[in-house]
């Protein structure tokens, strides 16, 4: 009987999981960083107001080609770059 509790008590455990971390996954939306308006930059890990106004002004004079080219922008390096790689994207789906 003990086993078959520990065993349901695994199984909520690892359901409860599952459900806690879906809201996280489902919530990541791509942001062009090409196109996104500053309120959308900001939902950016480490970007406050004034680095999406560097990459507005950058992209303004030489539009992304590729999403490591946002390490161009001033104040903008491995550590931004690497929180943000699975969300930026310089292309519309």
């Amino acid at each position: 009987m003990e086993t078959k509790l520990r065993k349901s008590l695994c199984v909520l455990v690892c359901v409860m999981v599952t459900l806690c971390s879906l809201p996280a996954i489902a919530g990541a939306k791509m942001v062009n960083i090409n196109t996104a308006p500053k309120e959308e930059l900001t939902t950016l890990k480490y970007v406050g107001d004034a680095l999406a106004d560097r990459i507005i002004e950058f992209r303004t004079s030489t539009p992304f080609v590729n999403i490591e080219d946002i390490m161009k922008v001033k104040g903008i390096g491995p550590k931004v770059f690497e929180a943000n790689k699975d969300q930026i994207s310089v292309k519309d789906k």
